[in-house]
């Protein structure tokens, strides 16, 4: 039988009174039942295995073992930036970024993009995608989904990659990194020459992903999974 997850920030060991969205989507989703177990995660590493002690209509009493870290997680911490994008394409990328595994994303607004901002309502929302694409794949880190920002202002990690159709660079032409890393994708119109020629100046590396153009919501989840591929083998 499967294990049911479910998100508890304040993980810790011994009973908890869960009540609110979690605690109805077990009682009235899953339709869990005293007795049970389940596996609980704080959305930064930890989880917890546990039995359901007690339940109402309202409310489940669990008892926690205590927390350990999990060993499910990449080994590169990717963060992803993205250009904002038209329609729901961004709740289709945090969801497979989150489920590939990685630990952030950050969106962005750059020359091309259509979209120009970023509402609270959309943003609360795509966190809540994270967390749950965290909780269906077995993760028990939720990636942390960042206001937008301009792209001159996208702060580069020491390692930072940016996608770009015609340049002649590849991954294989480059040296795996082994901790933090930056992933950069544009928007439907692509960046800018002068946004790619800014980025490399700050440190970025403009790389390709072979020989045909993918579209703007396939070419980070292409680029993620061909830089944690290696893990899966």
């Amino acid at each position: 039988m499967r294990i049911h997850r479910v998100f508890i920030p304040n993980l810790q060991e011994g009973l908890l009174t869960l009540t609110g969205q979690e605690a109805h989507h077990l009682l009235k989703v899953l339709r869990v039942s005293g007795g049970q177990s389940i596996k609980a995660f704080n959305g930064k590493g930890l989880e917890a295995t546990g039995i359901i002690q007690s339940l109402n209509e309202v409310s489940i009493t669990l008892n926690l073992q205590e927390p350990q870290s999990s060993h499910i997680e990449a080994s590169i911490c990717i963060t992803l930036a993205i250009a904002l994008l038209k329609g729901d394409k961004l709740s289709d990328i945090v969801r497979q970024a989150t489920e590939l595994g990685v630990v952030a994303i950050q969106p962005f607004i750059s020359q091309h993009c259509d979209v120009r901002e970023l509402s609270e309502n959309k943003l609360e929302r795509l966190r809540r995608i994270a967390q749950e694409a965290s909780k269906q794949s077995g993760r028990s880190v939720v990636p942390v989904v960042h206001e937008a920002i301009k792209l001159e202002a996208l702060p580069l990690s020491p390692v930072t990659l940016v996608a770009h159709p015609y340049t002649s660079a590849t991954l294989k032409d480059i040296s795996t990194p082994t901790s933090d890393l930056m992933l950069i994708t544009g928007p439907e119109g692509g960046l800018s020459n002068a946004e790619i020629e800014t980025l490399i100046q700050k440190g970025a590396t403009a790389i390709r992903l072979g020989p045909r153009i993918l579209r703007a919501e396939t070419a980070p989840i292409a680029l993620i999974a061909s830089i944690l591929l290696p893990e899966a083998l």
